[in-house]
């Protein structure tokens, strides 16, 4: 299989073009910059792209069966001005509105189109279970969300098949939030955010990109797909197995009021939300977790050294 990877420099999308190489796919990729990505992606043919400032040039869909689309900029990083909401818009929904224009001048056309989403979608929802089947929530990154999925289902109108990646947070030692709060954890200082109570999806980086992979070679698989792991887990269940697994205590906490001070209305969205999602339609699919379990996923995610 030939496939296109946007925004393929990022932790997910490196990880991606890796694992489709060694399976013996063909990979492209549409980077910001051509030279700094050519050392993280050797094998793939680069092509360069910014993601809002115009279409993706058509030669890079020349003999692409599958159009993988990662772009956005990182939610973590950075407080929540106005001005920083519209980079974070911008970059998800900007973007693949115009992949998707790209797509619809081609003569021939790719078969499929996975592109990212958030578990983000559902909003802050307490205790209730959420499956690909529950309605948007409220919020910022609910809005966001939404948005984005609906620019990538126009690729339908062109006869494409849509998937759309519902991602939790990806464990992975190099990146994310995994690699953020590791260094803290290692000394001892880790511990619950807030209460402690919100729900924690999850999901390791292999699982990602193997979910992924499946929706791209899956005929039969269109619409939303949690990519969460099958074991549901408040904040401090998943901050107790982590400091366990590193034989380090967890005894503090973030209080809410303090989180709220340092980040702004962003604690609220990302760091204090509660999502219990559940992968029922990924299940469905036949998608087999290779890290059901966190204590598993956590000590192989912490042991990899790619």
């Amino acid at each position: 299989m030939r496939i296109l990877i946007a925004g393929a420099a990022g932790l997910i999308g490196t990880r991606l073009a890796t694992a489709s190489a060694a399976a013996g796919d063909t990979v492209s990729a549409l980077v910001r910059d051509v030279s700094r990505a050519s050392r993280r992606l050797p094998g793939a043919t680069l092509h360069a792209w910014e993601g809002t400032a115009g279409q993706p040039p058509a030669a890079a869909f020349d003999g692409v069966d599958g159009v993988v689309n990662l772009m956005g900029e990182s939610i973590s990083k950075g407080r929540w001005s106005e001005a920083r909401k519209k980079v974070l818009r911008d970059s998800r929904i900007v973007s693949t509105r115009a992949l998707v224009d790209a797509l619809r001048g081609l003569t021939r056309r790719p078969r499929v189109l996975v592109s990212a989403s958030a578990v983000g979608y559902y909003g802050d929802r307490g205790d209730e279970i959420l499956t690909e089947a529950s309605a948007p929530g409220t919020g910022f990154l609910s809005d966001l969300a939404r948005d984005w999925e609906a620019e990538a289902l126009r690729a339908q109108e062109l006869g494409m098949r849509v998937v759309l990646i519902r991602t939790g947070v990806v464990l992975d030692r190099h990146g994310g939030m995994l690699g953020t709060v590791l260094p803290v954890f290692r000394l001892g200082l880790g511990g619950r955010i807030g209460s402690g109570q919100q729900w924690f999806p999850w999901i390791h980086v292999d699982d990602e990109v193997g979910l992924i992979r499946h929706a791209l070679t899956a005929e039969g698989v269109t619409g939303p797909l949690n990519a969460v792991a099958p074991e549901p887990v408040t904040n401090r269940e998943f901050t107790s197995v982590l400091a366990a697994t590193l034989s380090r205590p967890a005894a503090l906490a973030a209080p809410a009021f303090a989180l709220r001070m340092a980040v702004g209305a962003k604690a609220d969205d990302v760091l204090l939300a509660s999502q219990r999602a559940m992968p029922v339609r990924t299940l469905e699919t036949g998608f087999q977790f290779r890290y059901p379990l966190l204590r598993p996923a956590l000590k192989a995610a912490l042991a990899a050294s790619g």
